[in-house]
């Protein structure tokens, strides 16, 4: 099978685009799209748009249930033959797989892993006509033989890749929703923590996969109750609408995501956003006669009636089967626990960054509310709400009693319940009449996740609302003082985010598109066309506005951003964690961190400050061309945050991957160059490490002070020194081998995009853990300020270096992000 063979296509629609830029150098589309592009458009004057325009660019376009007895349970009514045969009447069996299996983790508590598996049958209804039993056990390794573990007793004797049910726990499926057109399953998982790693298996009896080749059984890993996960992260795990994806080999990487597990299990793999491109929706779509549209007042007035929402709802449905079943990635899904947020491509690209007026439109908060439906249900493995918004009845869509009778004619929807380990939004997002889903969660023993939903709640002027930080840092707390209080306290935070916090600084563009100068140019634009690459289609701004305005480091973000870092300096200072900023989004690999001022020669294993921000994306998606990162690569300027902190990308890339020319000679800051991540604790249960924790042996005659004073532009510790792709982290037989407690982090680079094996070469550094002591370098951080206290471009107040009390509410920038 080919690297991005898949069992599902969306039915045939019409190929053409007329919103295609005619320019040939967008990477996301191929020459012969953008040239027919241009066939269609004559008047654009797009062509000769810069690199820089195509790079911002690169994320354009792409009833009731019978009664239970007070039990809770519904068993539901068999009515198809168990043959697998349809019935006289052609009623489907409900047998038959479209989607799945797809595994989920979701939290440990004491010594209970809990995690859930996702199926998608063909056909349903109010009542199923089937209930899926999935059997799970414990796997076993002895003389070359699997057999399952039950309560701690071990079954000899099953044979490779065959799951002996009777062994293990059957879980009956969970209805999630059903509709004449698909049943989705959901089956929670709770499994025991060993004293050693574990192997698993879980196997769905009595149902048909469309694929001959797809696995009966599939198989996860735990970790021992005293270590942590394995992690992997990536973002941007789509193709933009016109890429040519045979050129790109398809999602070829994530051939080598299951290399790397094959080599060493991965606990979790972490979904940073864009997990499904559903851009062409507007583009082979229902909403295609919308963007077509030339009048943007026609086009915000536009209904979104019953029938709009129909046809919305079966693209989105068609496209996550389509998708979730396209190998390797399937494979992934059904072996690999995820943890998924999400970001604009889960919806439509730019969601949330348009104007507010243009934003509040029927068709956007239509297309909102049925893009977080199926994010519920393929991401989350939740029930969606009842119903969703339409123009034919708004009142339904408040989360108030009332439900839209038309969605619900013939439809199961159970009802809705989250896990402990989401931290649920107190009021719906703007735009998305739902609440924000953010996560907290163990991953072992010294790590845990936090994950932000940072698109449910976003306008062009906020990111979250304040209440919202207000109960993640709240839990965040509890969470952390709890595991102290244990005796077992986290040593690494995970931050999840949709996008980079420690990025370059593209204001000057900003300036350039918000100028008055532009006004006529918008102007011509909307009377005679001029101008049609540069203007988006949404609400006749410049086209890459909604990009910028994405960005935390846009200037209608800069402050809350602010706020949020040094809230995360006070919870690392307060709890000696450290933080490390998972982010995607910009199409190209790169290490920001943040730092303290050399000034206050605070060695980065006692810094509260230095935070490590992987950037990671796409590990699908074409990159930008390489003018573009070495652009980026020049301005990667030494930032302040404020006075006592600073911000720069790390030199990671001694080299370009193989034998390859993606950048010049001097950039060695940003690849253009299709990646993902895997991280991996140091554990100090490796007694008999034989690594050191750094690139090169430990050498007894080195200053302590070797890194004191240096600046971003520089290696600021041992764990950074080296790093690239001869650093220890780089290499699979030292790569999370020592002791020090340390996280040891790996971007793996493709090679060749015409590989579709997806070979890649890797780049590593290490991130000490964090031993802060509170006043200990409080002389010489007091003794700065007062020699350089002064005005800063990003200065947003000047925390103190002891221990900190809680900080002011994280602010936004206008009163219509509050609303």
């Amino acid at each position: 099978m080919a690297a991005h063979d898949h069992d599902h296509t969306l039915p045939d629609e019409d190929p053409r685009n007329p919103y295609a830029s005619a320019n040939r150098w967008r990477h996301q589309e191929s020459s012969a799209f953008a040239r027919a592009a241009v066939a269609r458009d004559p008047h654009t004057s797009s062509a000769h748009t810069s690199d820089l325009s195509d790079y911002l660019n690169s994320t354009r376009v792409e009833g009731n249930r019978p009664d239970s007895n007070g039990t809770g349970n519904y068993r539901p009514i068999v009515v198809g033959s168990s043959d697998g045969a349809h019935d006289g009447i052609g009623v489907d069996d409900g047998k038959e797989v479209v989607c799945g299996p797809l595994l989920n983790y979701r939290r440990m508590e004491g010594r209970t892993w809990h995690g859930s598996v996702l199926l998608v049958i063909k056909g349903g209804g109010i009542n199923q006509t089937f209930q899926p039993t999935l059997s799970l056990g414990r796997v076993a390794e002895a003389s070359g033989q699997q057999g399952l573990v039950h309560e701690g007793s071990a079954v000899n004797g099953a044979a490779a890749g065959t799951l002996q049910s009777n062994h293990g726990t059957n879980i009956d499926g969970v209805c999630l929703y059903s509709d004449p057109r698909n049943t989705f399953w959901q089956f929670s998982l709770a499994c025991d923590i060993a004293d050693r790693e574990t192997k698993w298996a879980y196997s769905i009896a009595d149902v048909r996969y469309k694929s001959a080749t797809k696995p009966k059984t599939n198989y996860f890993y735990i970790p021992a109750i005293n270590e942590s996960m394995r992690m992997m992260f990536h973002s941007c795990n789509g193709f933009s609408v016109g890429t040519d994806e045979d050129a790109w080999s398809g999602p070829a990487l994530w051939n080598d995501v299951m290399r790397s597990h094959a080599q060493a299990p991965l606990h979790v793999m972490m979904g940073g956003g864009d997990q499904i491109y559903n851009d062409g929706i507007r583009v082979k779509g229902p909403l295609r006669e919308w963007t077509d549209i030339g009048n943007p007042k026609k086009r915000r007035e536009f209904p979104f009636p019953e029938s709009l929402r129909e046809a919305c709802d079966d693209y989105y449905l068609n496209n996550y089967i389509r998708w979730y079943s396209t190998e390797p990635f399937a494979s992934a899904n059904g072996q690999i626990p995820q943890l998924n947020i999400w970001d604009d491509h889960d919806i439509i690209d730019g969601f949330g960054s348009y104007v507010n007026e243009f934003m509040k439109c029927d068709v956007f908060r239509g297309i909102g509310g049925t893009a977080h439906k199926y994010y519920m249900l393929f991401q989350h493995h939740l029930p969606p709400p009842a119903s969703t918004y339409t123009s034919d009845a708004p009142e339904t869509n408040t989360h108030g009693p009332e439900q839209d009778p038309k969605q619900l004619v013939n439809t199961y929807v159970r009802q809705q319940a989250f896990d402990s380990s989401y931290i649920i939004g107190s009021k719906p997002g703007p735009y998305v009449a739902e609440h924000s889903m953010n996560m907290f969660a163990k991953l072992g023993a010294r790590v845990a996740f936090l994950g932000i939903d940072a698109r449910t709640e976003r306008t062009r002027h906020q990111v979250n609302y304040p209440e919202t930080y207000e109960m993640i840092f709240g839990r965040l707390r509890d969470e952390l003082g709890a595991a102290i209080a244990a005796g077992q306290p986290i040593r690494h935070l995970i931050l999840l985010l949709g996008i980079p916090i420690a990025y370059p600084r593209l204001t000057w563009l900003e300036n350039v598109f918000s100028s008055p100068l532009i006004a006529p140019v918008k102007f011509l634009n909307r009377r005679f066309g001029f101008g049609g690459g540069v203007f988006n289609h949404f609400d006749g701004s410049v086209d890459l506005l909604d990009d910028l305005d994405d960005h935390y480091t846009a200037r209608t973000h800069k402050k809350e951003r602010n706020a949020m870092v040094k809230r995360f300096q006070e919870i690392c200072a307060e709890f000696s964690v450290r933080l490390t900023i998972l982010g995607g989004d910009v199409h190209l690999a790169a290490l920001g961190r943040f730092y303290s001022n050399p000034n206050l020669h605070i060695p980065v294993e006692a810094d509260h400050r230095y935070m490590v921000n992987v950037v990671s994306s796409a590990i699908v998606n074409k990159p930008p061309p390489a003018a573009i990162a070495n652009l980026l690569a020049s301005r990667n300027k030494i930032h302040h945050l404020d006075a006592d902190t600073d911000e720069t990308l790390m030199a990671l890339f001694n080299k370009d991957p193989g034998n390859t020319t993606k950048t010049r000679s001097s950039n060695n800051v940003t690849m253009p160059s299709r990646n993902y991540a895997i991280i991996t604790e140091n554990s100090p249960n490796n007694h008999n490490a034989a690594t050191n924790g750094h690139a090169e042996p430990a050498n007894g005659n080195l200053s302590e002070n070797q890194f004191d004073g240096k600046n971003g532009h520089s290696f600021l510790s041992q764990g950074e020194l080296g790093a690239g792709t001869r650093h220890k982290a780089a290499a699979f037989e030292t790569h999370g081998k020592d002791h020090d407690g340390a996280l040891d982090v790996c971007i793996r680079v493709e090679v060749d995009q015409h590989d579709k094996e997806g070979k890649t070469e890797p780049y590593g550094l290490t991130i000490p853990a964090l031993n802060y002591e509170a006043g200990r370098f409080s002389s010489n951080a007091h003794s700065h300020r007062l020699r350089h206290h002064r005005s800063r471009p990003d200065t947003a107040g000047h925390p103190s270096t002891r221990a900190p009390s809680t900080a002011p509410s994280i602010p936004v920038s206008a009163p219509e992000a509050g609303r």
